[in-house]
């Protein structure tokens, strides 16, 4: 640790002490960027701080970036300069390297305009803006000087007192108005208030009404004290239609449509519930689109089941590409014909993946897929996929075990169905299409030299999005069954020779059945937010019902089997919080939580192995091996281990957090640093220091780090050096770690 320290030092004063001036020829100097100072003694001074730094962001060109007040991608492209167009040099020239922005570049004119503009558009009417440089050791920076003068605030707001339907339905939205008397004039906002109008107006069926047909009228005549009066107008020359309100006629679906067909072929039409089906061929049944469509004969036309419908077109699955297209009935007439014309993928598919990947407990492999696609199996949007597959994953970094990889070969098969298949009717209005799932698997796992494990599976349920933010899952039923098929001699030695329970419970036979429902919230998509969330928790139980109505209780010795293997009772609630805070635009603060726990009873004392929890590892604690901590202040190392192999330690429970500060380097190169905590305990007693209890904060271990991440958009490539400060074993003679540290090498983000 003391030797990284050391090279990351010499590093940074290398690269202080590289000047890239000196690469300059006489006369050029290097704009390291401007400020702009605000005169206006009645602007707050954070007010004034902000409204600096706003304008700051406009100011072109945009300096060379920095880091730690350093330019490494100057230095990269000022030491790689080169006429060649190949090799090494070229290369790293181009893709890393950034080259000089110079002084010469800087328009102050241009710049003290766009900066006046600026604020005229904020409500400073007097605003003026003048430019200069000051240089020194070869690095110019701009200083803007900004005489704002008063700001101008609302004194009164209009909207139209007229009577038709347009000027009434604009009246109507007044309450709701971004536009605030008091309120400093703003252009922005006034843009963004008729951009509210507008989508008010088109819930209201003005179809045909734009945002552009508004004006918002400013007068600051003879009012004095720094005030506008405001009005919201329609503009005279807008069209007639634009203040109509429509009402939706008739609903035609194109099912198979094609660029070839010209005619509407209306003549052919089926009427199906409230819509039109027209298809050459019967490529599909008309009831598809019951719950797709969601405009309605007769109704007002608005925006939010226009869009609503065209969403749910195109997650139904079978179809391409949805255009569609509104047309008036007649020229005199306030009604809508409107027509959906769908183009559909080829029914049936085969695809082959080859994927590289990184599993949870330090595997590193490959798998091949071959995946069979038929979207519209029973002329429903029916969605079968069939995938066969086969991996190999093997440590490379790993813990104990890197000599016995894995090899999986397997069959899934998934049928899903657009809709809710229920005897009872399900309302689904919103702009997702809810799913039913039906599946089918099996595998085959080799752990090479130690044991096959067989596992069936199956699952019946249904998903749905309750909004974009929201997702839901519920299996009525979902069964798991494993059973070892060959378990090397050597294998069920050390089980007797280590005393290891864990050992054994790899191999235990394991059959659970029962339901289970997940709820999803993220608006991480949202890039606009400075902070963002995820949040994901699921509740699972195992045999609850044939436990009661057998009797179920292997304390009491009544051990119940089906089909000769004894199944699994346990209720399971897992519980996963991310939070993100964006930093700046090229870095942020990551933080996660998880906080589980699985309660097995009746005629089970812990949870099925499947089933339970791991900690450590590249997307866990990364100062430790993977999978490696616990139960508890359990040292697996003291039962010793058989051919360099240590089993997996698991718990019942599991507590974890992380946090970590990823920031931007350069160009593709991200870096990290991170803390990780946490552990695994057992829910009953089964080892010394593996059950959980009061004393469970003492039993963490954590860690803290650096790592970089390579982002090449397809993939990031990950690398963590993880340093182990807490260990919660007892003995500390044989620990796992003995606080080396740990590197890491995975694909993705660990959170």
């Amino acid at each position: 640790m003391t030797k990284t320290i050391r090279y990351l030092l010499f590093f940074t004063v290398f690269l202080a002490n590289c000047s890239n001036t000196k690469y300059l020829t006489n006369g050029q100097t290097l704009y390291v960027g401007g400020k702009v100072n605000i005169v206006n003694k009645d602007i707050k001074k954070n007010d004034k701080k902000a409204l600096s730094e706003e304008l700051v962001g406009l100011l072109r060109p945009k300096p060379n970036g920095t880091i730690l007040g350093l330019r490494p991608k100057l230095y990269i492209y000022n030491i790689t300069k080169t006429t060649k167009k190949k090799g090494l040099k070229h290369y790293l020239n181009t893709k890393f390297g950034e080259p000089p922005v110079l002084a010469s570049a800087v328009d102050l004119t241009k710049n003290s305009s766009i900066l006046q503009n600026r604020l005229q558009n904020e409500g400073y009417f007097q605003a003026q803006v003048t430019g200069d440089t000051v240089t020194k050791s070869k690095k110019t920076t701009a200083i803007y000087t900004a005489n704002t003068g008063p700001g101008y605030t609302i004194r009164k707001l209009m909207f139209p007192t007229g009577k038709d339907n347009l000027d009434t339905a604009i009246a109507g939205t007044a309450k709701q108005s971004l536009l605030k008397v008091g309120d400093k004039y703003n252009l922005d906002v006034i843009k963004s208030e008729r951009d509210r109008i507008d989508a008010n107006l088109k819930e209201k069926g003005f179809y045909y009404f734009s945002g552009d047909d508004l004006i918002a009228r400013v007068d600051s005549t003879d009012i004095g004290n720094h005030q506008v009066d405001m009005s919201i107008v329609v503009k005279d020359k807008t069209a007639n239609k634009a203040r109509n309100i429509y009402r939706m006629n008739n609903i035609y679906v194109y099912p198979n449509y094609s660029l070839r067909d010209t005619s509407l072929m209306l003549d052919s039409a089926v009427k199906y519930n409230n819509y039109y089906v027209i298809q050459k061929r019967k490529t599909i049944k008309p009831f598809v689109f019951k719950n797709t469509v969601q405009l309605q004969p007769g109704n007002v036309y608005n925006r939010t089941d226009h869009n609503k419908s065209l969403n749910r077109f195109i997650n139904l699955g079978p179809f391409k590409y949805v255009k569609n297209r509104f047309e008036n009935v007649s020229t005199d007439s306030s009604k809508l014909n409107v027509f959906y014309f769908l183009t559909q993928y080829p029914r049936k598919s085969l695809s082959f993946d080859v994927l590289g990947r990184t599993t949870s407990a330090n595997y590193n492999g490959a798998q091949l897929n071959l995946n069979f696609r038929n979207r519209n199996t029973f002329k429903g949007a029916e969605l079968l996929t069939v995938t066969v597959f086969g991996s190999t994953d093997a440590q490379v970094s790993g813990q104990f075990g890197g000599g016995h990889p894995l090899t999986q070969l397997g069959l899934q098969t998934t049928l899903s169905w657009p809709r809710f298949i229920s005897p009872f009717k399900i309302k689904s209005d919103n702009a997702f299409i809810p799913r039913t799932n039906f599946s089918l698997g099996y595998s085959i796992v080799n752990r090479t030299g130690l044991y096959n494990l067989n596992s069936f599976n199956g699952s019946f349920g249904y998903q749905w999005k309750q909004d974009i933010h929201k997702t839901h899952e519920l299996n009525l039923l979902a069964v798991t069954y494993v059973k070892p098929s060959k378990v090397d001699t050597a294998y069920t030695n050390s089980i007797i020779v280590t005393g290891n329970p864990a050992l054994k419970h790899v191999i235990d036979p394991q059959f659970t059945f029962g339901p289970s429902y997940s709820y999803t919230y993220t608006n991480t998509t949202e890039t606009y937010r400075t902070n963002t969330i995820y949040y994901s928790s699921r509740i699972s139980e195992s045999g609850i019902l044939v436990g009661l109505f057998t009797g179920a209780d292997t304390l009491a010795g009544k051990s119940k089997t089906i089909f000769n293997t004894p199944f699994n009772q346990y209720i399971k609630l897992e519980n996963e919080f991310r939070f993100f805070h964006k930093v700046s635009s090229t870095s942020q603060i990551a933080a996660r939580i998880i906080a589980s726990a699985g309660l097995p009873y009746g005629n089970s004392t812990i949870l099925p192995y499947s089933q339970q929890f791991f900690i450590g590892g590249p997307n866990s604690l990364r100062g430790f091996r993977a999978r490696s901590i616990g139960p508890g202040s359990v040292n697996p190392t003291q039962y010793g281990t058989t051919g360099g192999f240590l089993a997996d330690q698991s718990g019942d429970i599991k507590l974890e957090g992380s946090v970590e500060y990823r920031p931007k380097l350069f160009s593709i190169v991200y870096g990290a640093l991170f803390a990780d905590a946490g552990n695994v305990w057992n829910a009953k007693p089964h080892q010394a220091g593996g059950t959980f209890g009061k004393d469970f904060l003492n039993q963490m271990a954590a860690d803290v780090g650096f790592g970089l991440r390579f982002d090449v958009t397809v993939l990031v490539l990950r690398t963590d050096l993880g340093f182990p400060i807490l260990q919660p074993y007892t003995s500390t003679a044989n620990n796992l770690n003995n606080n080396k540290p740990v590197f890491n090498l995975a694909i993705g983000y660990p959170f």
